[in-house]
């Protein structure tokens, strides 16, 4: 059988491109290699039946069977995988040489190669994404997207054993680094043979182009530093936002903020991400106009949007670098306790700005979401963060994603709506079991909306309440609450930018 499936995906990797005619006797003895094989007897296989998961996961089985793979847990099976893939991944020059000549064409036809690419070799693991769970919820924003993120394996208590057995390393820094190519990876760091990265220029600076490889939306790619250094948000991370979309005007690109909890995952590397998508917080449109003294030719206004942002036009992209570094600055030091607004605590800084630029035609656009992290008795976890009645559903950060209008709910939530639908049908008591008992206010709330729950309509009725909590989560995390109040609290920020520093 192993015969037959090294056929398979030799064949499969010939027709996705990633190897020639005339590299197939080399992925052949690659493979053989790799499986301890001494002979190869080819055979004929059915071109149908040729589906990549299928073929890894029946590898990884005779791998395990025979000794060659030493534990079968998740964590081993993706590092086992992704070294097979590696032996018919092209070498990054072979990439980068025919992602650039596809870029004078067209830079379209580069990122569309780039991102099949980045499929085909099973980086981005097509059968996982495609577990996700994801609808839309009509807003008074507009429609906003809900996902419940399945893509990411949940490691096993010997991996994670392992790990903390392990000897650590340092190598490479984070998952960002442009090390992480061809690494072969660790029970505490995923493998990356048949990872790619495209060198760009921004800014004078070297950074590199990928694809997440979770891909949270369509064409979610990642732009980082080559070099580890710091997230920081000044007025160098707005040239390099506008310069990536200068040279991929198809793409929208954004920053996580540079501040915990309002900040991303990984605030240790300078980095953004990007993609072909436009979020509800792209189409929202301005609900109030103002003219900055001295920006005249850049159009302002405040979005229709729960949290609080700011969006610049101008045909000009380096007058949108000068506002966006004068509304930085004079957000860093801004405090309206009228607002609960402090811009420090001591000498703790707490001001800082989520940014997303793109490209419309003839004009550049950035988009500025105030962000606070000040936290508080009442709020110990950030008191523009999701409070505590929310955190049955979303207690993580909200980071640039969800910023735009896209939630990413944690996996737990696929049981929780199983066992909750049932007990809703049932008539039992929520409050008496572990797992849904954090609901209960939830539903008592939402209840009484609905005359009737049925199996055709309960799983509708759970995704459109959720999608409300995730609205409410932005609200939450808006600076400037969607209050009469708390829109003219905006707009006493919005005049404080055209008043001239001493």
């Amino acid at each position: 059988m192993i015969y037959d499936l090294i056929t398979k995906l030799v064949l499969y990797a010939e027709n996705a491109g990633l190897i020639e005619t005339e590299d197939k006797i080399y992925a052949v003895n690659r493979l053989l290699e790799l499986f301890e094989l001494e002979d190869y007897q080819q055979s004929e296989v059915d071109t149908e039946q040729i589906e990549l998961e299928k073929i890894l996961s029946s590898m990884l089985d005779y791998a395990y069977e025979n000794g060659i793979l030493k534990d079968e847990g998740i964590v081993y099976r993706d590092l086992f995988d992704t070294k097979i893939m590696g032996a018919l991944t092209p070498p990054p020059s072979v990439v980068t040489r025919h992602f650039c000549e596809l870029y004078q064409k067209d830079p379209r036809l580069a990122t569309d190669y780039y991102y099949k690419f980045s499929q085909d070799t099973d980086y981005i693991r097509r059968y996982r994404i495609e577990k996700d769970i994801k609808w839309i919820t009509k807003t008074q924003y507009g429609d906003i997207d809900i996902t419940i993120n399945l893509s990411k394996p949940e490691k096993d208590p010997k991996a994670i054993a392992a790990a903390k057995h392990a000897k650590q390393s340092g190598y490479p820094k984070c998952l960002l680094c442009a090390e992480n190519v061809g690494y072969a990876g660790r029970v505490d760091h995923p493998a990356r043979q048949n990872h790619r990265v495209i060198p760009i220029t921004i800014n004078h600076q070297n950074w590199g182009f990928q694809y997440s490889p979770y891909v949270y939306y369509n064409e979610h790619c990642i732009v980082f530093n080559m070099e580890h250094i710091p997230m920081q948000i000044d007025r160098t991370a707005f040239r390099k936002l506008l310069d990536f979309v200068k040279q991929f005007p198809h793409y929208f690109v954004g920053s996580n903020a540079d501040l915990p909890i309002v900040g991303g995952s990984i605030l240790s590397h300078d980095h953004f991400q990007g993609g072909n998508y436009e979020f509800a917080m792209a189409k929202a449109p301005v609900e109030r106009s103002f003219t900055i003294t001295g920006f005249e030719d850049v159009e302002v206004g405040v979005v229709n949007w729960p949290m609080s942002v700011l969006r610049l036009r101008c045909k000009d992209d380096n007058r949108l670098v000068e506002l966006s570094d004068r509304i930085l600055k004079k957000w860093r030091g801004y405090t309206d306790e009228a607002a609960s607004i402090y811009a420090f605590t001591k000498d703790e800084p707490h001001n800082t700005i989520t940014p997303i630029a793109r490209k419309r035609g003839e004009f550049y656009e950035m988009d500025l979401a105030l962000r606070n992290n000040l936290t508080t008795e009442e709020h110990p976890l950030g008191l523009y963060h999701p409070h505590s009645e929310l955190h049955h559903i979303k207690k993580e950060n909200i980071g640039l994603i969800e910023v735009m209008g896209l939630a990413i709910l944690p996996a737990r939530l696929k049981e929780e709506i199983g066992v909750l639908s049932e007990y809703l049908l049932e008539g039992k008591d929520i409050r008496s079991h572990e797992l849904l008992s954090k609901h209960a206010d939830w539903v008592d709330e939402f209840l009484p909306h609905y005359q009737e729950l049925t199996k055709e309509n309960i799983g509708d009725i759970l995704k459109e309440e959720i999608g409300k909590v995730f609205c409410q989560v932005l609200e939450h995390a808006g600076v400037y609450k969607r209050t009469p109040e708390g829109q003219a609290a905006f707009d006493r920020f919005v005049d404080e930018i055209s008043v001239q520093d001493e």
